[in-house]
């Protein structure tokens, strides 16, 4: 569900979150919108806005870790493990990590990708939450669920800061419940049209 849906409806937090997203269009190929969380980053209130609204809905849920998605779930997880006291494991794509590691493959528009994540990273009945900037298929995030799921943890919740509208309705995958905090921003798309 999107935070507004959720008691949050009015807060100027989130237009200060959505405000700080910058869309870049035609990028990385024509007729993309590319929702650029590096302006948030820039904005030092908005991303403590960012990781508050999180940290308060995660606080007291019992999680015992926080999985970040690749690349940019790297940037928001940490921050709200630490908060929650909660340990972080970065959900990699193939080939990043060292050692030995478990899998899960998946199919994208155009292909397929594969996360990775060190074997015996998660215990088994952990109850985890899984972190990253942008949900749009859910593919990604449903990978990760069965990832997460097969080394024996609950997952609990995902949570992204950008939701696009294809979600919308959509508040589960694979019968987990997603939380996200913005839509992009309907007037940037349409000034670039």
């Amino acid at each position: 569900m999107f935070a507004e849906e959720n008691g949050l409806f009015g807060d100027p937090r989130i237009k200060a979150i959505s405000d700080a997203i910058r869309v870049v269009p035609h990028f990385p190929k024509p007729g993309i919108m590319f929702q650029d969380i590096t302006t948030l980053l820039l904005d030092p209130k908005a991303f403590r806005y960012t990781i508050d609204i999180f940290v308060d809905r995660y606080r007291d849920k019992n999680i015992s870790l926080v999985a970040g998605v690749e690349a940019r779930g790297f940037i928001f997880g940490p921050p709200i493990a630490l908060a929650i006291g909660a340990k972080f494991v970065p959900l990699r794509k193939p080939r990043k990590l060292p050692g030995e590691v478990i899998s899960e493959a998946y199919v994208l528009e155009y292909g397929t990708d594969c996360l990775e994540m060190h074997v015996g990273a998660v215990q088994p009945g952990e109850s985890v939450l899984i972190v990253d900037d942008l949900v749009a298929t859910g593919g990604t995030l449903s990978a990760a669920i069965r990832l997460l799921e097969r080394a024996g943890a609950e997952v609990v919740e995902c949570a992204c800061v950008i939701g696009l509208p294809l979600v919308k309705g959509n508040w589960k995958l694979n019968g987990v419940p997603l939380y996200v905090l913005v839509e992009p921003r309907l007037d940037d798309l349409e000034r670039t049209l």
